[in-house]
């Protein structure tokens, strides 16, 4: 609003929960929104996936959507799409894909102050912050938040692309570019990837997923989204099995949205 923008430019996959966030908030704030749309990095793994879910609050809060190939390059079609906008007359905002960029990082930062401020009145520590880790964003904010916050608390994130060195070069990036903002440092072993529970690909759930989804939704009421959370609350009960915390250690899980994506995926879940 500061750069008088008109428009909010972003993308991400047809069920990405990041697009559909920037196309609510262009809703809010009274400005169009135009999404560069992925299409290629996986198949569409039901016949809802397409039109429900994300892909349909994007159109009912307004967006124009623009089919464009994956080719593994996150943000050159976004970066493009606002470029033609911008010749066009109109003053756009880009959002980078996953909203992972050095400010998005920062924000996130917030969220470990929330944690340490939270557990605080509550009277515990946590020993570890867990969360399903992709486009990285999330992540380099939450190790920068917790040095300065939370330093003796683990932040680990469970990598759901498939992908684990990529997202922990990107970590490393965000982390990087974070500090250099707030003027801050952290720890050089800080960030911690754990591979292993992304299934055989992005945004394709497996058993551990599934049982994730299921266990969190019978035992709390907690719709857990097959491509982010679920996968990261399968790697927080694989670590869990395998001795990884103490009885009695407070792990804090980070539900990082999603849940309009299990319409999509409906046959899959068997629900």
């Amino acid at each position: 609003m500061a750069a008088r923008a008109d428009t909010l430019v972003s993308g991400g996959v047809v069920q990405s929960n990041s697009q559909r966030q920037v196309a609510a908030a262009a809703a809010k704030l009274g400005l169009d929104c135009h999404l560069a749309v992925y299409h290629g990095r996986l198949a569409s793994p039901t016949p809802d996936y397409e039109r429900s879910g994300n892909a349909m609050l994007n159109r009912l809060f307004g967006a124009t959507l623009h089919d464009v190939p994956w080719t593994g390059d996150r943000n050159t079609a976004i970066q493009a799409l606002g470029e033609r906008l911008r010749a066009e007359g109109l003053r756009p905002y880009v959002v980078p894909y996953g909203v992972s960029s050095a400010l998005g990082a920062v924000a996130y930062a917030t969220t470990a102050l929330e944690i340490a401020e939270q557990s605080h009145g509550l009277g515990f520590e946590p020993a570890a912050i867990v969360h399903s880790s992709g486009s990285a964003g999330t992540q380099g904010g939450l190790v920068v938040g917790a040095a300065l916050c939370l330093p003796r608390t683990r932040v680990v994130g469970i990598d759901v692309d498939a992908e684990p060195q990529r997202v922990r070069d990107h970590v490393e990036i965000y982390v990087k570019a974070a500090a250099g903002l707030l003027n801050v440092t952290f720890p050089e072993n800080a960030i911690e990837v754990i591979a292993g529970h992304a299934g055989p690909a992005y945004g394709i759930p497996h058993a551990a997923t599934i049982e994730a989804i299921k266990l969190a939704g019978r035992l709390e009421a907690m719709p857990l989204d097959p491509v982010y959370s679920g996968k990261g609350l399968a790697g927080l009960i694989a670590l869990v099995r395998a001795g990884r915390w103490r009885r009695h250690d407070h792990i804090v899980f980070i539900h990082t949205g999603g849940a309009p994506a299990l319409f999509a995926y409906r046959e899959v879940l068997s629900l």
